[in-house]
C-alpha cells in the first residue's frame, strides 16, 4: 500500500514528525537545500533577467535520489519544510527536482511540532507561496552579487581570503565606528553631591544634587561643588514638595528570535549561535519519557509577539493554579508588534505550558534546560499581572539648589513572582554624554515624611566623576544594534557574527568586539567606495522592499536589477579609485629602528605585522602589537594588568621561555608575552559539549604550539577529549559518540565524520549557511 511520503529539512525533525504520524506516513529529510547556486561560478544571468543558474548541491545527488525514488512510490508527497521564506524556498527546490515523478505535491506548514499542530497541518494544506519563494531568490541573488564581486576586489586591493557581505559589511561599520566614536571622546569632569538627612524618625537617607534654578544639573568642577556644600551647611533643609502614588512595572512580550538571542546573552551568558543552536533542538524535538520525541517551543526565528488564544488560556490556568487569582489579570495581556513585524508566526513560547522546568529536568541537558526555563518563564510573566509599588518623590530646595530622592516599597509583586531583573552591569550608561541626568535612586524613607518636615543634614559626599566614552558592543549590544535599525534578520546574526571573527575582522576582548587593523581598512574602503550601499539606512529600506517582495506588492526582477544598477556603477569607480593597500601597507607614525623610514601595517597569511616601508631594500619586520601602558611598564620590568580581569601579573617561565600570568591562577588562566600581546589566542568556546560520559566540559577551539588549530576539551587535563575537524552536535549511528565533526575537500566535499580513529563513518553534511540568507519571515 504506498504511503505518504512527508519530507522536511532535518532528521531530527524528521523523527519527531514520523513519531507523531505513525503508520501509513514516509518522513523524510532533505538535510536543508537540495540544490544552490553553483560555488564557482556567479550562477546568475544578469542578461535574462537575473535568472539564478541552480544545480544540485554536490553532496545531496544522494539524497535527491532517495528522495525521487520515495516520491515514484508515494500516493502524495507534502512539503513540511519550516514556516519561513528560507522553508518556502526549500520546498520549491524540492518540487523543481520532484516535479518529473507525477506524483502530486502539497505545502503543510506548523509552527510547533505537536501532536495537534502536526495532524491539524494536514487537514488544510496549500500550494507553494511563491512570493515568499520570490523574497528568498530576491535575497540569494543579491547577496551572490555583492560576495562574488566585492571579495575579489577586496583580494586585489588588500589580500586574498577576505570577504564581504552586504549585511556583514554593515555590521563592521557599526563596529568601526563605535570605536572611532570611543577614541574621539573627550571625558568631562563632574561632580556629585549626596547629603546624608534624618528627620525625627528612622531610617535616615541620602539626598542627591538634581537641579540648579530649577533645570536639570550637575557641577562642573570642585568650586561649583564646594559652593553647593556650603548652601548644604548654612540652610535650613526642610522638604518642599513631597508626592506619594502607587507605579507600575508591567510584564514584558513574549520573546521574538533578537529578543531571545539578546536575553540569552545577558542572562545566560550564551553566544547568539549557541543560543540558536539550543533552541532549533528545542523546536525540533526531545525524547521526554513515555510522550517520546516531542517538539517543547513554538517555531524560532519570528518577530512577532502575537501567541495564539489557546495557548494564553494555558498560561493563565498555569498561574492561577501556581500564584492564585491575585496573580492572574482580569483579561489577557496583549502586546502590539512592531510597525516593521511581519507577525508571520507567533511568539516563542513553550508548545505546551504544563511542561515547566522542572518537569523537564532529568530529560533536558543543563544548557537546553536554562535556555527553555527562560522562555517558559518569559512567556507565562508576560500574562500576569504588573509589580506594584509604593512610591514616594521627596525633593528639598536649598537657595537655587534642588535635591531629591525616591522611596520605593514593592507592594504586590505581580509578575515579578516569576522573572527577576538581573543587576545592570554598567555599561551603556548615560554618563557618556556629560550632561546631568536628574535621576534619584531608590531608598528606604521613613513614613512619616510631609512636606515642611525639616531635615538634619548629618553628612555631606563631594565625588569627582568624567564622563565615560560609550561602551563597545557585546554580541546582546550589537544584535540590538543591529535589530533596532532593521539590519538583516534575527536568524542570520549568529553567522554573521562568527563570520567577522572567522575573517579576522574582530576580536572579542571580555566579551566586546574590537575591531583589528584588518577590519578597520576594509570598513572604510568599503564605506568609502560604496558610501550609498554599505551603511545602515539603505540596509534597512532593502529588508523593507525584500518584505513587500514576499507580501506580493513588489517583483523580485526589477528589485534586483535597481540594486545591480546602483552597485554595478560604484564597484566600476572602485576598481581604479579605492585605495591600493596590498603589497604598500597602512602608514603608521613609528619609524623603522634600522633605517629610520615609516613602518606600515601589512596583512600576511598568519596576521598583521609591521614591516618597514623602504621594502626591499630593507626587510625590518616584527610583531605587531598595541603600546599600552601595561606594556610599557612590562618592559621596565614592572609586572602589567591581566588582559582577562586586570588583577597583577606575575613573571613566570616555561618550557618556551618566560612569561606573564595572572596572579589569581587557576582563578583566571590570563596571559601574556613578554615584551607585549597575549601568549597565545585564547581557546574559543564552540558551544558543542564534549562527548566523554560525566564530562561537563565544552569544546574549545584551541591552537597548538606549532601553530596548527585543534579542538580539545575544556575541562583538560582532568579530560583529554580532542579532535581536528570542527565539532558539530550530532551522533555517531555506528560507535554512538555524541559529536561528529566537519571535514571539507576537493573530493568529497563537505562531510559530517567520527571522531574516533577505530569508526570510519562518514555522511553528507548540510550546506554551508551563507551568512547573509535569512531563514526568517
Amino acid at each position: 500500500m504506498a504511503q505518504k511520503l512527508i519530507i522536511v529539512e532535518s532528521p531530527a525533525k524528521a523523527r519527531t514528525v514520523a513519531k507523531i504520524l505513525g503508520s501509513g506516513f514516509s518522513v523524510k529529510a532533505s538535510v536543508g537545500h537540495v540544490r544552490d547556486l553553483p560555488k564557482n561560478t556567479l550562477g546568475v544571468d544578469e542578461e535574462n533577467g537575473f535568472e539564478p543558474q541552480y544545480e544540485v548541491l554536490p553532496d545531496k545527488g544522494k539524497i535527491v535520489a532517495e528522495l525521487r525514488k520515495a516520491a515514484k512510490k508515494a500516493e502524495e508527497v507534502y512539503l513540511a519544510t519550516d514556516p519561513d521564506r528560507e522553508g518556502e524556498a526549500i520546498g520549491w527546490h524540492l518540487v523543481e527536482v520532484l516535479k518529473s515523478c507525477g506524483t502530486p505535491i502539497q505545502r503543510v506548514e506548523f509552527h510547533e511540532i505537536t501532536k495537534r499542530a502536526v495532524i491539524e497541518s494536514f487537514e488544510s494544506p496549500r500550494e507553494l507561496d511563491i512570493h515568499r519563494v520570490d523574497a528568498q531568490q530576491a535575497r540569494r541573488v543579491i547577496d551572490r552579487l555583492v560576495g562574488y564581486r566585492l571579495s575579489p576586489l577586496l583580494w586585489d586591493k588588500v589580500k586574498r581570503g577576505l570577504s564581504a557581505g552586504r549585511v556583514q559589511s554593515v555590521a563592521l561599520k557599526m563596529i568601526c565606528d563605535r570605536e572611532a566614536e570611543i577614541e574621539a571622546f573627550n571625558p568631562e569632569e563632574y561632580w556629585l553631591v549626596d547629603a546624608k538627612v534624618e528627620s525625627q524618625t528612622p531610617p535616615p537617607f541620602v539626598l542627591k544634587l538634581t537641579k540648579r534654578a530649577g533645570r536639570k544639573w550637575r557641577p562642573e568642577n570642585e568650586e561649583e561643588a564646594r559652593a553647593v556644600e556650603i548652601v548644604l551647611r548654612n540652610e535650613t533643609l526642610q522638604i518642599t514638595n513631597l508626592t506619594k502614588k502607587i507605579s507600575q512595572q508591567r510584564p514584558k512580550a513574549p520573546f521574538i528570535t533578537a529578543h531571545l538571542q539578546q536575553e540569552a546573552a545577558r542572562r545566560l551568558r550564551m553566544p547568539v549561535r549557541r543560543v540558536m543552536q539550543l533552541a532549533q533542538r528545542l523546536y525540533e524535538g526531545i525524547e521526554v519519557g513515555s510522550q517520546g520525541q516531542i517538539g517543547l517551543i513554538t517555531y524560532i526565528r519570528t518577530d512577532s509577539v502575537r501567541v495564539s488564544d489557546e495557548s494564553i488560556d494555558a498560561a493563565r490556568e498555569m498561574i492561577e493554579s501556581r500564584w492564585g487569582a491575585d496573580a492572574l489579570p482580569q483579561k489577557p495581556n496583549f502586546y502590539k508588534n512592531r510597525r516593521a513585524s511581519q507577525d508571520a508566526h507567533e511568539a516563542i513560547r513553550p508548545a505546551d505550558v504544563t511542561l515547566t522546568p522542572e518537569r523537564l529536568a532529568k530529560h533536558l541537558k543543563e544548557d537546553e534546560l536554562r535556555l527553555y526555563r527562560l522562555i517558559w518563564e518569559r512567556f507565562v510573566a508576560s500574562q500576569m499581572t504588573p509589580a506594584k509599588f509604593d512610591t514616594t518623590q521627596v525633593e528639598v530646595v536649598a537657595s537655587d539648589y534642588t535635591f531629591g530622592v525616591t522611596g520605593k516599597i514593592l507592594k504586590d509583586p505581580g509578575f515579578l513572582r516569576l522573572w527577576k531583573e538581573p543587576e545592570a552591569n554598567g555599561q551603556g550608561n548615560d554618563q557618556g554624554n556629560g550632561k546631568g541626568n536628574g535621576k534619584t535612586e531608590s531608598s528606604l524613607l521613613p513614613s512619616d515624611l510631609a512636606e515642611g518636615t525639616q531635615l538634619k543634614c548629618n553628612d555631606i559626599a563631594l565625588e569627582q566623576k568624567f564622563t565615560q566614552p560609550p561602551a563597545r558592543f557585546s554580541e546582546a549590544t550589537l544584535v540590538r544594534a543591529l535589530e533596532e535599525n532593521g539590519i538583516g534578520r534575527p536568524s542570520t546574526y549568529a553567522s554573521i557574527l562568527a563570520t567577522l571573527s572567522s575573517r579576522d575582522y574582530v576580536q572579542r576582548q571580555r566579551g566586546t568586539f574590537h575591531p583589528s587593523h584588518l577590519g578597520r581598512v576594509v570598513s572604510r574602503l568599503l564605506v568609502t567606495s560604496f558610501a550609498d550601499l554599505i551603511n545602515e539606512t539603505y540596509t534597512a529600506t532593502l529588508e523593507t522592499e525584500l518584505d513587500s517582495v514576499a507580501e506580493g506588492s513588489e517583483n523580485w526582477r526589477e528589485l534586483i536589477a535597481k540594486f545591480a544598477k546602483r552597485f554595478n556603477n560604484e564597484l566600476e569607480t572602485a576598481k581604479t579609485e579605492m585605495e591600493q593597500v596590498k603589497g604598500k601597507g597602512v602608514e603608521t607614525s613609528e619609524k623603522c629602528t634600522e633605517c629610520g623610514k615609516s613602518m606600515v601595517i601589512k596583512f600576511g597569511r598568519y596576521g598583521e605585522f609591521l614591516a618597514c616601508s623602504g621594502y626591499p631594500e630593507c626587510r625590518h619586520t616584527r610583531d605587531l602589537k598595541e603600546e599600552t601602558a601595561e606594556e610599557e611598564k612590562a618592559a621596565e620590568g614592572e609586572a602589567p594588568k591581566c588582559p582577562d580581569c586586570e588583577s597583577e601579573m606575575v613573571q613566570k617561565r616555561s618550557r618556551f621561555g618566560p612569561f606573564w600570568a595572572c596572579s589569581t591562577y587557576p582563578e583566571c588562566k590570563g596571559t601574556r608575552r613578554i615584551g607585549g600581546g597575549p601568549a597565545a589566542s585564547k581557546p574559543e568556546n564552540t558551544g558543542v559539549k564534549c562527548p566523554k560520559e560525566k564530562c561537563d566540559g565544552e569544546i574549545l577551539k584551541r591552537t597548538s604550539r606549532r601553530g596548527r588549530i585543534f579542538y580539545g576539551c575544556s575541562a583538560y587535563p582532568k579530560c583529554d577529549f580532542t579532535m581536528w575537524d570542527p565539532p558539530v552536535e550530532g551522533s555517531c549511528p555506528e560507535c554512538g559518540l555524541a559529536v561528529l565533526g566537519l571535514k571539507v575537500t576537493k573530493r568529497r566535499g563537505r562531510e559530517l565524520v567520527c571522531p574516533v580513529k577505530e569508526c570510519s563513518h562518514r555522511e553528507p553534511a548540510p550546506p554551508e549557511e551563507d551568512s547573509e540568507t535569512e531563514s526568517a519571515d
